[in-house]
């Protein structure tokens, strides 16, 4: 087992618990990792971190159903980003 590994495992760990650090740590290492579908399933956990990141992902796309996506799930910066992209 890796260092990262463990790392990975003591976050999930201390998200499990309820450690929203921990959360938006696994989400940052998702999406340095580029790891879309991990970011997706925290986003469902309710972490907001990993909904900036998709929601910064997808407005550099100009992806309006990503967005409108995410919107749905709870990330307002993404309602906001696609208010944006419409009104242009």
């Amino acid at each position: 087992m890796t260092s990262f590994d463990a790392d990975r495992e003591t976050l999930r760990a201390l998200a499990d618990d309820g450690n929203e650090k921990a959360l938006d740590r696994l989400a940052d290492l998702a999406d340095e990792r580029g790891d879309l579908d991990e970011l997706s399933e925290l986003l469902d956990e309710g972490c907001m971190r990993a909904g900036q990141l998709l929601t910064r992902r997808a407005a550099a796309a100009g992806d309006l159903r990503e967005l409108q996506r995410l919107a749905d799930a709870g990330a307002d910066a993404a309602a906001e980003e696609l208010d944006r992209l419409l009104d242009s």
